[in-house]
């Protein structure tokens, strides 16, 4: 079984995933930037009212932009109250496919919201954040016997919050990085797209061989 993280990453870059299984030093800690923008997403009520904490938060957009767009999703979004206030918080999930942590879970609706430290696109969620969230919507669908049929994506440091059906289409992108992830068995080709390149820790080694001892002697 996988873990969300490793389907996601399948969906953005298959070699990424195969150097990050052979990473001895790949573990489960969350770099102190990463929690602290998460943290945001539970204080949503709080940044909206208090102007220090506000001007302390790491933000990434102008404090009127970040007021502006998180009023805009308490207006529009009927979940709202369980968002900035959610049941619960952190919850481990384990589905039929694949097992990881949902930073929310929402009751009504039933709804996983996974957060994200970085920036969002101008529409919608990345590839990769979808397949990654809708492992979260099946694996809660599978754990409580029942359908989900939306989650919600959050971008808490500028102030985005985004809800997403899962889809027929959403699912087979799920199941396609899924297939993906399984049939890794060595490196896998470089992707065309090489601007997911330069973000990644793993592009200094990607692709160089390691020569064996009988060559280096000759």
């Amino acid at each position: 079984m996988h873990a969300f993280r490793d389907v996601a990453t399948a969906a953005y870059c298959p070699r990424k995933l195969y150097y990050r299984w052979r990473d001895p030093d790949v573990g489960d800690s969350i770099p102190e930037e990463v929690g602290d923008r998460r943290q945001l997403a539970f204080e949503y009520e709080r940044l909206l009212t208090d102007e220090a904490a506000l001007l302390a938060a790491p933000i990434e957009v102008t404090p009127t932009t970040f007021r502006s767009r998180l009023n805009c999703a308490r207006a529009g979004l009927d979940a709202w109250d369980q968002l900035a206030d959610p049941p619960n918080r952190d919850v481990r999930l384990e589905g039929k496919d694949a097992r990881g942590i949902a930073h929310k879970v929402l009751e009504q609706p039933l709804a996983p919201s996974l957060v994200f430290a970085g920036r969002p696109p101008e529409q919608g969620v990345w590839e990769p954040q979808s397949v990654h969230v809708v492992a979260a919507a099946l694996a809660l669908a599978w754990e409580r016997e029942t359908t989900v049929e939306r989650a919600f994506v959050e971008y808490p440091a500028y102030g985005v919050i985004r809800e997403i059906d899962v889809s027929a289409r959403r699912r087979a992108q799920y199941r396609a990085a899924l297939r993906t992830a399984e049939s890794i068995d060595g490196p896998p080709a470089r992707v065309e797209n090489r601007d997911k390149c330069e973000p990644c820790e793993y592009r200094e080694g990607c692709g160089v061989r390691t020569r064996s001892l009988r060559s280096l002697i000759g």
